[in-house]
């Protein structure tokens, strides 16, 4: 009989997190029934990603995951919960899920929640009074599971949660599939490569904790080559981007096809990869450059670092000015030897870290473990 699996999303519009989520539903195949749930009513564009076959619904009327603390709410979360074998909650749009348990637990199925990284509002510091709910909330999971080294660091010392209840599960992706990739000349919609240029590439979702107009700046600022910035996303950060690139003087210099699926159909038309964010852990854009054979520049946020191959860290940056990230640019951009070097480096280190296959097997084991010692993957 397949397992019951509730996911409650803080947001179901396809990120890394929704993106990593949608890939185990399909590898856990008929083995498990999923009712997904947004905490922002209508996002829920990581759907068009689920596998034909794979059996799930959304949910049409949930309780509300967010809100002022509420008994009365806690008990509604908690009284959908019981429905299922095992529920997934999913950063901190979702904490009253695991909230739920710990108040109302009699007859509770496991829950595991997941933090993945911070938005803008913690980009600069964690939130003293997020801390201490998650600390109170944290205690009724089954585990706490992470993808960054950075963030197990923060779980256990800033959460205070047991090292035996932090799980830190690599993110991963089909890296054959993006180092084997042709991509056709006219796969990204509106943009052509033009003779002698190079082609900075971002994806990423247009918020502010991307800071985008950042890497607009940074790249008007690159001198001794021709460029082109590329922005694969779309969120509520794009006139400020398209604003950006207006006051540098490069209306046709930057490119924002919007949001595209598969990247791994078009990632090969950069030459550079690049981010300009504030807040990062393990970024599953990076491993999708990597695995594609190109450089990387990024401020050395959470695991990138650590991501990265040893020729790829000094083009990390020191911190994320825009000066910075403009000289690392710069010297890529002027540099092919230097980005195929660097790009075969990141390609073999993708393949050492971050094949999926590995990340499947791992949440198997820790869901299926959960309710009972079945292994999902299998």
């Amino acid at each position: 009989m397949p397992v019951r699996i509730l996911h409650l999303h803080s947001s179901f519009d396809l990120g890394g997190k929704e993106a990593r989520a949608v890939r185990l539903m399909n590898a856990f195949g008929d083995r498990a029934r999923h009712v997904i749930v947004s905490g922002v009513p209508g996002a829920l564009g990581a759907r068009d990603a689920i596998a034909p076959g794979i059996a799930y619904e959304i949910a049409q009327d949930p309780p509300p995951l967010t809100g002022r603390p509420s008994v009365a709410r806690y008990e509604a979360i908690a009284r959908f919960m019981r429905r299922f074998d095992l529920v997934l909650t999913y950063n901190w749009g979702a904490i009253d899920g695991v909230m739920a348990r710990r108040v109302f637990g009699k007859g509770m199925p496991p829950v595991i929640h997941h933090e993945d990284g911070f938005n803008d509002d913690e980009a600069n510091g964690l939130n003293p009074m997020r801390n201490a709910y998650r600390r109170l909330a944290l205690a009724a999971a089954h585990r706490l599971v992470v993808p960054s080294h950075t963030l197990a660091r923060i779980a256990t010392r800033t959460w205070k949660q047991p090292a035996a209840r932090v799980a830190r599960i690599s993110n991963g992706i089909p890296v054959d599939r993006y180092a084997t990739a042709r991509p056709r000349a006219n796969a990204i919609p509106g943009f052509r490569r033009r003779p002698g240029e190079v082609v900075i590439g971002a994806i990423a979702g247009l918020r502010p904790v991307k800071d985008l107009a950042l890497l607009v700046r940074a790249t008007g600022g690159v001198v001794g080559a021709r460029t082109r910035l590329v922005i694969a996303g779309e969120g509520p950060e794009r006139a400020a981007i398209v604003q950006a690139a207006e006051l540098m003087g490069m209306g046709d210099q930057v490119h924002l096809p919007g949001f595209l699926p598969e990247p791994h159909r078009y990632i090969g038309l950069f030459d550079i990869f690049a981010l300009s964010s504030r807040s990062e852990q393990q970024p599953i854009s990076v491993m999708e450059a990597m695995a594609s054979g190109l450089p990387v520049v990024a401020p050395p946020l959470g695991d990138i670092p650590e991501m990265v191959a040893p020729e790829n860290l000094p083009y990390m940056g020191i911190d994320r000015h825009e000066v910075h990230l403009r000289d690392r640019l710069q010297a890529l951009a002027n540099d092919a030897s230097a980005r195929a070097r660097i790009g075969a480096a990141n390609l073999a280190r993708a393949h050492a870290l971050f094949d999926e296959q590995a990340m499947i097997a791992a949440y198997g084991k820790l869901y299926g473990g959960a309710i009972g010692g079945i292994d999902l993957s299998a």
